[in-house]
């Protein structure tokens, strides 16, 4: 085999890998607060402390994968495009 082929078809597999997990499972953990919703802080005597709510998933420890918000932006422009009023 050719290494573009075999290149291609490696990149078909992970493609095709990422787009089955975008499917399954849409939200994956914040990279931010690491899926827990908040920051962990130290109190004086060194003890683990919740923290503030996290910004960016607003306390909800999910994010919206980048495959699955690509697909749901293009089939809101597919639906809007073939709307028929």
């Amino acid at each position: 085999m050719t290494p573009v082929l075999v290149a291609s078809a490696f990149l078909l597999f992970i493609t095709l890998g990422y787009a089955s997990l975008c499917a399954a499972s849409p939200f994956g953990n914040c990279r931010k607060c690491r899926g827990m919703g908040h920051a962990l802080k130290h109190d004086r005597k060194g003890r683990l402390k919740r923290g503030k709510d996290c910004r960016r998933c607003k306390a909800t420890g999910k994010r919206i994968r980048v495959g699955r918000w690509l697909y749901n932006r293009w089939a809101r422009i597919y639906r809007a495009g073939t709307n028929t009023p």
